[in-house]
């Protein structure tokens, strides 16, 4: 076996991957040590794999030390076990280690036996390579594809034709107006979608009737009600990046700020009946899904706090029982009717 960068699996090693294909090793921490794969650390499996996983993966890393580590799933397939394969390298690793370790991955692969690999992934951070930081991993492989520049011109020309109606159809009347959405804007939905930027802030060109986009980009969440203008309205998609009972989020929140009679008439009008139908073009047609749609009268209200509150809604215990009303006091004694 050609090895491309020298580095073999000990004989040591390779007897630790033959005991663990026999299903009861759960996790497997392998190091790079004298030029040699070796193992440095096993767990036995104690319960389902999502729970055994934080418990056993994140006790394996080190600041600033590369590693991989072979994870037994609870699936099977004709070979046995699957296995996920982690690759974990810090930014803050020496950059020989990294490159190092980058070579070898797929000596590893062939030692262990690329049937028995299910899934592999990369991570730089302790909250990548974590429980939750691969359940976004599999969320990122199972969504679409990227498209062709010519799948994604046709995709625009469809949500343009979708987006675009003169002011006097019906459908305008019972829905809302759908001003056509600039290119700039929709390019940085798709950004947005892909999470590689976390804000962006959209206008209505009022004499063009169009959707432009003010502003997009990566900012910090403490600063967002910065951006809320005084004097107009405006939409905003916000990717929240959150904790929630233990757990790492990331949701997309819709915003449609409104600074009142600051506003014209026309203004407050037009941004209350372009709402609807680009909320419809963000979710059916740009595919981003939102998870709470909000509106707000000024920047002052946009904290985190205020947007994890409206993410995650205090449920209420239970709701009191209708009362009857008593009736009114001194309503002297009940009259009877007599029947003729």
């Amino acid at each position: 076996m050609s090895h491309q960068t020298g580095i073999a699996a000990t004989d040591e090693l390779r007897k630790t991957f033959h005991k663990a294909k026999e299903g009861k090793i759960r996790a497997i921490k392998i190091s790079i040590k004298d030029e040699k794969l070796v193992t440095d650390g096993t767990q036995k499996v104690k319960h389902l794999w999502n729970e055994d996983y934080n418990l056993m993966v994140l006790p394996f890393l080190e600041d600033a030390q590369p590693c991989y580590i072979l994870f037994r799933l609870d699936s099977r397939n004709e070979n046995g076990y699957q296995w996920l394969l982690l690759a974990y390298s810090p930014d803050e690793s020496p950059v020989r280690q990294k490159m190092l370790y980058a070579a070898t991955r797929a000596t590893v692969k062939m030692e262990f036996g690329l049937v028995h690999i299910k899934d592999e992934m990369f991570s730089t951070t302790k909250r990548d390579i974590s429980y939750t930081g691969y359940q976004h991993h599999l969320q990122a492989k199972a969504a679409p594809g990227p498209m062709t520049d010519a799948e994604e011109e046709l995709a625009r020309l469809k949500i343009e034709e979708r987006t675009y109606h003169t002011v006097d159809t019906k459908q305008e009347t019972l829905k809302g107006i759908a001003f056509p959405i600039s290119r700039e804007a929709l390019d940085s939905m798709v950004e947005l979608r892909e999470r590689r930027i976390n804000y962006i802030q959209l206008s209505i060109d009022i004499p063009r009737e169009t959707i432009n986009q003010e502003m997009a980009g990566n900012i910090r969440q403490s600063e967002l009600g910065r951006e809320v203008p005084e004097d107009h309205a405006r939409y905003h998609l916000v990717n929240f990046r959150h904790t929630h009972e233990g757990d790492y989020m990331e949701s997309i929140v819709f915003i449609y700020s409104m600074p009142g009679y600051t506003c014209s008439v026309k203004e407050r009008m037009l941004y209350s009946s372009c709402k609807a139908p680009l909320l419809e073009t963000i979710e059916q047609y740009v595919k981003l899904p939102i998870a709470r749609k909000v509106e707000i009268d000024n920047g002052l209200e946009l904290t985190e706090e205020f947007l994890y509150h409206e993410v995650h809604p205090k449920e209420h215990a239970y709701k009191a029982a209708f009362a009857k009303p008593k009736g009114p006091p001194n309503r002297g004694a009940r009259r009877i009717t007599k029947k003729e």
